[in-house]
């Protein structure tokens, strides 16, 4: 074999495995979670007290979006089942955060460089965009339940009930606040 090839396919393989962007072991443990990922529970507690939204809330709901993973993207669509015809959404990174959305919050923070695959930058997104819905919606910052639906529904959406049809996404909802609330006895008692 040519030994530009070796080279090549050496690289490819090394580009495939790179960066930070793999989701922690234990998703069900909030403590073994921020034990293995400091970083991720620092940024988090970071969110908590800039914007007020709790850990539990946050992490629950970057469960939710996409599974810790940092690259997430959503499924590509098919035409006919074989006909490409792009991702579902422009939602990526930790947060699942659409583009016109994210645009919105490095405009109004003034964070031009924040990136939606840094950790740090995707749950200061989430802080900012649901201490927004607690101002404009009423929402209780520890209500993950209500944050999730907002934060899916976008604001109007939730306003406008848009959720309250969709059995699907209430049930999902509905395992957000459930996870939100193991997170946070699991947070208690790790914490000692």
């Amino acid at each position: 074999m040519n030994k530009f090839l070796k080279l090549a396919i050496v690289l490819m393989v090394a580009a495939c495995g790179g960066g930070n962007s793999q989701a922690p072991r234990n998703l069900d443990n909030a403590c073994a979670l921020a034990r293995e990922k400091p970083q991720y529970y620092s940024a988090m507690k970071r969110t908590q007290q800039r914007w007020g939204i709790p850990v539990h809330v946050q992490m629950a709901t970057i469960h939710q979006e996409s599974k810790f993973i940092g690259d997430a993207r959503t499924p590509f669509r098919f035409a006919l089942g074989v006909i490409p015809l792009g991702r579902q959404s422009s939602a990526y990174g930790y947060s699942q955060a659409l583009d016109a959305t994210w645009d919105d919050y490095r405009e109004a923070t003034g964070r031009r460089g924040a990136k939606r695959d840094r950790i740090q930058d995707a749950t200061d997104f989430m802080g900012w965009y649901m201490a927004g819905s607690s101002e404009k919606l009423g929402i209780s910052k520890s209500d993950a339940r209500n944050q999730y639906l907002a934060y899916h529904e976008g604001r109007t959406g939730f306003a406008n009930g848009s959720h309250n049809s969709q059995t699907w996404l209430l049930a999902v909802a509905d395992k957000v606040d459930a996870r939100a609330q193991l997170y946070r006895a699991q947070l208690s008692s790790c914490r000692r």
